[in-house]
């Protein structure tokens, strides 16, 4: 069933909260009090992006537009955050939640049905175009397990999985994104290392991650048979642990590292 179309008229201005900026640097765990709060965040900051749209701006979503689309993409972020609070880790920056970041544990992930069912994620199913469906369902999810598992081979399991992690526009150049990526990093490396995984899915952003330690490793493209590609860069800091001297990569980490 594809999702109706809203009558409301929609702007960009009125579609993104009207929060005020506090410089609250403090990194906090979210709890389920917090999600729509950090869905909100998260569908701000990824407003522009292709992947996160990927599934919503379709040929048979009858023409609708982003600013349409725009309740949808915001439920389905609320979702995969409520997913996070249960199975993960979600860690916020700032007065209003500005900066958000959504974690999956080693050994973890939001696909098993129970969490489908408590989060709500199978209203997706209902509210997705068969097109949308066919995307998110049959090969967005899929694609992306199976990226994973290919690159980390036996670090799968060990790895720290980077899922989303966004800044709104009136908070950027603060320094967020770093605080929320060394909140796990630092801690992962002081307790021995762990590789940490990510999809980047603007080259933009590439150059961010590479200073917080993670390698460029692959390229992928979603979508390869619609005309309109969608490319993700696949992204891996390999283990690292503190020695005498400082920070260093782990046998495992040169390892991964040179795959």
């Amino acid at each position: 069933m594809s999702t109706r179309t809203n009558t409301i008229s929609w702007t960009r201005n009125n579609i993104f909260s009207e929060k005020l900026s506090y410089r609250n640097d403090q990194v906090r765990i979210c709890g389920i009090e917090d999600y729509k709060a950090c869905a909100r965040t998260l569908a701000e900051a990824f407003y522009d992006d292709d992947v996160a749209f990927y599934f919503l701006d379709v040929p048979d979503n009858g023409g609708k537009t982003r600013e349409q689309l725009w309740p949808l993409h915001l439920e389905v972020l609320e979702y995969i955050v409520c997913a996070h609070i249960h199975n993960g880790l979600v860690l916020s920056i700032g007065e209003n939640h500005e900066g958000v970041a959504l974690w999956m544990p080693p050994g973890k992930n939001m696909d098993d049905w129970f969490t489908i069912f408590r989060t709500g994620m199978w209203r997706l199913w209902f509210k997705l175009t068969a097109e949308g469906k066919r995307r998110y369902f049959g090969e967005f999810m899929e694609v992306l397990h199976q990226t994973k598992v290919n690159a980390l081979k036996e670090q799968d399991e060990k790895a720290w999985y980077l899922v989303y992690i966004g800044v709104t526009p009136n908070a950027r150049g603060r320094g967020y994104a770093r605080k929320l990526v060394e909140h796990v990093t630092n801690k992962v490396d002081a307790e021995g290392g762990a590789p940490c995984y990510l999809e980047s899915s603007h080259i933009r952003n590439v150059p961010m991650y590479q200073r917080f330690g993670f390698i460029k490793h692959s390229r992928i493209e979603l979508g390869a048979d619609t005309g309109k590609p969608v490319p993700l860069d696949i992204m891996i800091r390999p283990p690292m642990t503190y020695t005498k001297t400082g920070r260093r990569m782990s046998t495992a980490g040169r390892k991964l590292g040179s795959a």
